[in-house]
């Protein structure tokens, strides 16, 4: 019975260690003390001065008004009760509030696929009534012109989805820390690409800009800055003082401005010599995931005629960004720690996300999709299927016989003292 108990707190302890992770008392206290009195009655006096006070001629700003109170409380209720997550800075708070977020737009899209296609277009023309304007050109051509290579059409290239993609390789580095599944997921995209390209227009591509732009120079490069990044902080000592222990002016400032850095730096190995078959599905599914959720990004904006730059778009990517953050790090602890036997609420929340535009792009592309050419849909799973597989086991297998091989060389020396 003892052993029971003592077994099911080990398994607490490792499911609250990436959802309700502890946070140390390193810091000041005043910002880690609970006010949530305080926090009531500043609540409640902003919406009464704001609710008495300001101009309720127009409906549509009334409107507006009411769902940013709604959404204002709701982010309280979030940093009141919400799980921390796996992340403790810059404050828990902050993630507090990006769970918050991340539950709400998931609300968002649930009630937008019980809405017809004419009436989420009525939403979003409410929204934003300049979006009435604009339309998808499915006349403009791609891919022209491939065999015409010069250095000035390469470097007309260079623009600022360029940029783009290099800081968004950059940033996956930083969340898989993994130069094998990056790649993977890198050329995986390509071939996406190449598969849905009858669906979407932009997705065609000179060969030239497909391979040596996207793949070698912004993902490459994106990769490698990302885990340099990775490799400088895990080499890094960290050793938290708290700001009240600190005498110096100087001092103190830099350690505010560090509290914007990891408290540590923890190295992933996402597969070792001893995986299991289920770490090597986990992981092949991960490879599998991420590539539908970058195409609903694409499928969004282009089934209800959104552009690239618009404040909806940026808005939900830069959304996206700051929960897979959390989401990553739950399930990298879901798949390696067998101790850990659910997975975060963070990721599971993101999880339903990525299901919910999946269907909200099937229901309301009903005439896209009809084009959708079977085949080439059939051999992009089936190539989506095979090279993740592929990928996994290529790194089990280095894992295996090259990283062991040199951790067996590091530790002779030290079996001959």
């Amino acid at each position: 019975m003892g052993s029971t108990t003592t077994l099911s707190n080990e398994h607490a302890d490792a499911f609250s260690s990436i959802n309700e992770r502890p946070v140390d008392d390193i810091s000041l206290e005043f910002f880690y003390k609970p006010h949530t009195i305080t926090l009531l009655a500043v609540s409640i006096a902003s919406v009464i001065y704001t609710a008495f006070v300001r101009d309720e001629t127009n409906t549509q700003d009334n409107l507006w008004s009411g769902i940013c109170c709604v959404i204002f409380f709701f982010l309280i209720i979030s940093v009141l009760t919400f799980p921390n997550g796996p992340f403790t800075r810059p404050h828990p708070a902050v993630w507090r509030i990006v769970f918050g977020m991340s539950v709400l737009y998931l609300l968002a899209l649930l009630f937008l696929l019980f809405q017809s296609y004419s009436t989420v277009y009525e939403i979003m023309y409410w929204v934003d009534p300049n979006l009435r304007n604009f339309h998808i050109d499915m006349d403009k051509e791609y891919a022209v012109n491939c065999t015409d290579i010069t250095l000035a059409r390469v470097w007309s290239h260079v623009d600022v989805f360029a940029w783009g993609h290099f800081l968004g390789w950059a940033f996956k580095a930083l969340l898989f820390r993994h130069a094998g599944l990056l790649w993977a997921i890198s050329i995986m995209w390509e071939i996406t690409e190449i598969a849905f390209a009858h669906l979407l227009p932009n997705f065609k591509e000179c060969w030239w800009d497909s391979l040596i732009l996207d793949v070698l120079i912004c993902n490459g490069l994106g990769i490698w800055f990302g885990l340099k990044i990775c490799k400088a902080l895990e080499m890094r000592a960290y050793k938290w003082v708290s700001i009240r222990d600190i005498s110096s002016t100087t001092g103190k400032i830099k350690r505010a401005i560090l509290q914007f850095t990891p408290v540590q730096w923890t190295p992933v190995r996402w597969l070792d010599p001893t995986s299991t078959y289920m770490r090597f599905c986990a992981l092949s599914q991960l490879v599998v995931f991420w590539q539908i959720s970058e195409l609903n990004t694409f499928f969004l904006k282009h089934i209800f005629e959104m552009p690239p730059s618009h404040p909806l778009v940026i808005a939900r990517l830069c959304l996206i960004g700051v929960i897979v953050a959390p989401s990553v790090r739950q399930y990298y602890t879901y798949v390696t720690d067998p101790k850990c036997k659910r997975v975060g609420t963070q990721c599971w929340v993101y999880g339903a996300i990525m299901v919910t535009e999946s269907m909200l792009c099937i229901k309301n592309g009903k005439e896209l999709f009809g084009q959708a050419q079977v085949c080439n849909v059939i051999i992009w799973l089936v190539i989506q299927m095979l090279v993740s597989i592929g990928c996994v086991y290529g790194m089990v297998l280095y894992h295996r016989y090259f990283e062991s091989t040199k951790e067996s060389a590091g530790d002779s020396p030290k079996k001959a003292n």
